[in-house]
């Protein structure tokens, strides 16, 4: 190893506290430090090159390194690089706010900056639950949310979270969330059509007892992302969306995961044609360049806080770099950039590509089932593919597929039993073909190769 590695390393262990790392296991193994990316690759100090299966976690859109985000950054870095949002105003972020309004789906109109998808989805609920008291409905201040949902890790995203392993910890600092059953098709024994019945007759029941007590709903729109990219059966986003409309109940489309064309349209509500009261962005906002995250709001809701300063509807809320302008900036190019290159429709016919070469899976011994739509797939492992029994949590099963993966030169990063591939939307079909050979193979090799 160099020297240059073995002091970066050696660093590494002694002062950075990695997110969702159990460091004892990471500082007892060599790190991988990513020096620079170029396209659809990332680069370690050590000259070794990978394929970003992944996104970097689920944000990149563009690939690394690319030209037209860079010279917008460089462009803004020019100008300004920050000036405050509260009482003031800069031209990316209200040219990025105009152009959200025009691209969500239909009546978000409104945009409120913040800089990450958990601050985002902490502004709705704020939002959701001072709109009822702003309107003079006070008793409405309960949640619904699904069962495995991740929605962020702040104090307020998490009480609507419901992954044990993430969240339960916590219990005793958050609020109360009414939760509701995601619908899981492989794992229930009715499959889709009844999973999604168990799911809205939960939400009915839900609604028709306690409507006046509560706030929103909130949701993974078509895709429940660290759940293990669950999919929901069609028709099942239309029916929620009806049901909070039926019940007065709001609906918090949380898109920080799947928007910006990764699951398959701009926005994964624009499947079922559905336009939430509150729509959560981020990731993917900024190609995945800069921490920008947005929460979108009807007209409805922004008028119900816009009063007379006496009145004190005020939304007494904001971050530091709200509204950053480098970071619209990027977010600018990159959308403009999507529009150039017809990444939308383009991805679309990617899609039906990668899922034609995952194809190939499909007898394998331990595939339980692979879950696509759009450039979100979830392989999900089993032990026991005729009984659908799990591996144990001790197998670790999908960290070693991806441990796998990294040696043969692509870097994802698993959700328990389900090995995620979620690539860059502008990996070219060549791209795509490699990325899915490394994957397969990596899969073959652990579940039943000779490094099983």
């Amino acid at each position: 190893m160099s020297s240059h590695y073995e002091r970066l390393a050696a660093m590494n262990k002694a002062h950075v506290w990695h997110p969702f790392t159990q460091m004892k296991d990471y500082n007892n193994s060599d790190p991988l430090i990513i020096e620079r990316g170029e396209g659809v690759m990332l680069y370690d100090v050590q000259g070794r090159a990978y394929y970003d299966g992944f996104s970097s976690v689920w944000l990149n859109v563009h690939g690394h390194n690319v030209p037209e985000l860079n010279q917008a950054i460089t462009d803004q870095l020019g100008r300004v690089a920050h000036s405050t949002l509260l009482g003031m105003a800069n031209v990316p972020a209200i040219e990025l706010a105009a152009k959200l309004a025009q691209i969500a789906p239909a009546g978000l109109t409104k945009v409120f900056y913040s800089d990450s998808g958990a601050t985002g989805v902490e502004i709705a609920i704020k939002m959701a639950f001072q709109y009822w008291y702003n309107r003079g409905q006070s008793s409405k201040t309960g949640f619904i949310t699904m069962n495995q949902a991740y929605h962020g890790d702040t104090i307020g995203a998490v009480s609507v979270g419901a992954i044990p392993l993430y969240h339960d910890v916590f219990r005793p600092m958050l609020f109360p969330a009414h939760t509701i059953p995601y619908p899981y098709a492989y794992r229930h024994e009715g499959g889709a059509a009844a999973a999604m019945e168990d799911t809205l007759d939960a939400l009915r029941d839900v609604l028709e007892q306690r409507a006046d007590e509560i706030a929103a709903l909130i949701v993974e729109p078509m895709v429940q992302g660290a759940g293990g990219i669950i999919l929901m059966p069609p028709g099942c986003l239309r029916e929620i969306a009806s049901l909070c409309r039926k019940y007065g109940v709001l609906l918090i489309a949380d898109e920080v995961a799947t928007g910006f064309g990764r699951a398959g349209e701009m926005f994964a509500c624009d499947h079922e044609q559905v336009s939430p009261d509150l729509l959560v962005i981020g990731k993917g906002l900024t190609g995945g360049y800069l921490p920008v995250a947005a929460t979108l709001a009807t007209g409805d809701i922004f008028d119900a806080f816009y009063a007379e300063y006496e009145e004190q509807k005020t939304f007494f809320h904001g971050h530091s770099f709200t509204g950053n302008p480098l970071g619209c900036a990027a977010a600018l190019a990159s959308l403009d950039l999507m529009q150039k290159r017809n990444l939308i429709e383009e991805g679309k016919g990617k899609a039906v590509f990668i899922r034609q070469k995952l194809e190939a899976l499909a007898g394998r011994p331990h595939i339980g089932e692979v879950r696509q739509l759009g450039f979100m797939i979830g392989i999900e492992l089993v032990k026991d593919k005729r009984t659908r029994e799990a591996f144990s949590w001790k197998d670790r099963i999908g960290v070693r597929v991806s441990q796998r993966a990294r040696e043969l030169g692509m870097l994802t990063r698993p959700l328990g039993n389900v090995v995620v591939f979620m690539p860059p939307l502008a990996s070219t079909e060549e791209q795509l073909d490699a990325m899915i050979h490394i994957l397969i193979r990596s899969i073959v090799d652990i579940t039943e190769g000779a490094l099983a």
